[in-house]
């Protein structure tokens, strides 16, 4: 059985993308899901177009994740059983790919290969999406009002975990009788999803798609916190991303005050940080639009008891690969890796690389224990 899911937050997009999909197997399902209100779902199930099933299940307790489990993975195995080769799932818009493809791993009671997991968006809605401060619930998209996530916080993990994004018109272009396809806003959309998932194969609307190019372990590497991968392509255009690392720790104190600063204006900041409060702690840090967190991810891999020469091979496969290709002979893989992505003009590499330098303790300053210095991030008792 060969699986594809498509992820969304626009359902015109998804259906115009589940469409294009079923055509690229024989003997092909097309599967729409979507959660609506009171805990209801309602499946429609399509073959060669044509619609020959559709009905409606109520959930105990109604959820994306519940959804996924207790309907979109059985459906799934029942069409695998009724003889098709190929299913294509469109998720209820807010379901992360990520999480579909690791609940059918484990429900699935019959071999399954990911071919695909699409991404369907327009182009001309990605920037309002990465700097919307509602989160999906209030913006319409879901009917979990638990869900607090953002649309950019949505698109950003889904860009990591996909390997296709599909330009598609959005519901409200095609009420509207907008083509948007070619226009100016929909060329700078994708510029920008080119600087944003660098890694996707990007198929616009008589694009020629390409089956069978999803990778579970690159997702899974993609998707670590404190990754930094940057587009190769550093061509001049309405977008950029800059790449600063510093070698030295970060001073608490220096670098809180310098991150509003560091993350204005971007659409996408994200890295690892090396702060004197917290040494031996490695710190993700990202901002999506308005939002900035930090969060731990471990010790770094220089504290373990088997680093002294270098970080083992067992442990290269579960670190990203530029920490290990970063391995200083001191400081081994510690270090602080920023990467910000935004309009070129309020991108500025001179200004980020003199505010992170900025943050750095001083030759002196290194000559202090580290218990010194006071915590103003909170991040001394971080685990």
């Amino acid at each position: 059985m060969h699986l594809t899911v498509v992820s969304s937050l626009d359902s015109q997009c998804r259906e115009a993308a589940t469409t294009r999909l079923g055509s690229t197997h024989a003997n092909s399902a097309v599967v729409l899901h979507d959660l609506l209100d009171g805990s209801l779902v309602l499946r429609r199930v399509y073959r060669d177009g044509r619609l020959f099933e559709r009905e409606t299940t109520l959930l105990e307790h109604g959820c994306l994740s519940c959804t996924v489990r207790l309907d979109v993975v059985p459906t799934a195995e029942r069409l695998a059983a009724c003889g098709f080769d190929h299913v294509v799932l469109g998720l209820p818009p807010g379901v992360a790919a990520g999480m579909a493809v690791a609940e059918l791993r484990r429900g699935l009671n019959r071999p399954a290969v990911i071919d695909n997991a699409v991404l369907a968006l327009d182009p001309v809605d990605l920037d309002d999406h990465i700097w919307d401060r509602h989160t999906l619930f209030e913006s319409g998209f879901t009917s979990m009002p638990q869900d607090e996530r953002t649309s950019g916080e949505f698109l950003i993990g889904e860009f990591g975990q996909v390997d296709t994004v599909m330009a598609e018109p959005g519901l409200g272009a095609v009420l509207a009788g907008d083509p948007r396809e070619g226009s100016s806003p929909w060329l700078v959309g994708l510029e920008l999803l080119g600087q944003l998932a660098p890694h996707a194969n990007i198929i616009g609307m008589s694009d020629s798609f390409r089956p069978g190019c999803f990778d579970d372990a690159e997702a899974a590497a993609r998707n670590r916190p404190g990754v930094v991968r940057v587009p190769v392509d550093e061509t001049p255009g309405s977008f950029r991303t800059v790449l600063h690392k510093a070698g030295r720790p970060l001073h608490p104190g220096r670098f809180r005050d310098a991150l509003p600063q560091l993350a204005a204006g971007a659409h996408w900041m994200r890295g690892r940080l090396w702060i004197a409060s917290a040494p031996a702690t490695r710190i993700a840090v990202q901002g999506i639009g308005p939002r900035v967190w930090l969060e731990s991810t471990g010790r770094w891999l220089a504290d373990s008891p088997e680093a002294a020469s270098g970080p083992a091979r067992d442990e290269q496969a579960r670190v990203d690969v530029d920490s290990v290709l970063d391995w200083h002979p001191r400081h081994g893989d510690r270090g602080t890796v920023l990467a910000l992505t935004g309009h070129s003009g309020d991108i500025d590499a001179r200004e980020i690389r003199e505010l992170l330098d900025g943050c750095q303790l001083t030759e002196a300053e290194m000559e202090l224990d580290f218990g010194v210095w006071d915590d103003p991030l909170e991040l001394s008792d971080a685990p």
